[in-house]
């Protein structure tokens, strides 16, 4: 049977960290997942999908992210039931999460949603020469500059693959 979940979309609160009776991490999340299409009104709706993440990935994701971070998910659905303290039956569907990505760098988190984020500030970048020994070729560039641009790779259209 294929059970299997991708999603991109942001974290609707900090991760949920909790640690079980032996140790093991567990982390709680739900995900805003955006809907391809828009409403009636012209507005984008989002989809909130419960998730969990155990052991080290758990406290991993919970380090490096907080609400409103950008990530991406793979995992599998998993339903379960349970009686809560009124004793009803609660029936709960959730994803598990194998494998995360995190989908936008530091700087953009902390950066506030209402402003684009400021721009790196530029450093000068020291000139720096290949040893002609190490590489067959002898070039002088900077980080930022194509590696290959004195080099001669003439290609026909003919010869790509596409």
């Amino acid at each position: 049977m294929i059970n299997n979940v991708s999603l991109t979309g942001r974290l609707t609160r900090d991760i949920e960290l909790r640690y079980t009776q032996s140790g093991t991490a567990v982390g709680s999340f739900t995900l805003a997942v955006d809907r391809k299409f828009k409403s009636e009104s012209g507005e984008r709706e989002a989809d909130f999908i419960n998730c969990v993440i155990w052991r080290k990935s758990a406290e991993n994701l919970s380090n490096f992210t907080k609400k409103g971070s950008l990530i991406g998910i793979e995992g599998h659905i998993q339903t379960r039931t349970y009686d809560n303290n009124q004793g009803q039956r609660v029936f709960v569907t959730e994803v598990v999460v194998d494998n995360f990505a995190l989908l936008e760098s530091r700087q953009k988190q902390a950066a506030p949603a209402a402003q684009p984020a400021a721009a790196p500030s530029a450093q000068p970048v020291a000139a720096t020469t290949v040893p002609a020994q190490s590489v067959g070729w002898t070039a002088t560039a900077t980080a930022a500059a194509n590696p290959f641009a004195g080099t001669s790779a003439a290609i026909s259209d003919d010869d790509l693959p596409f």
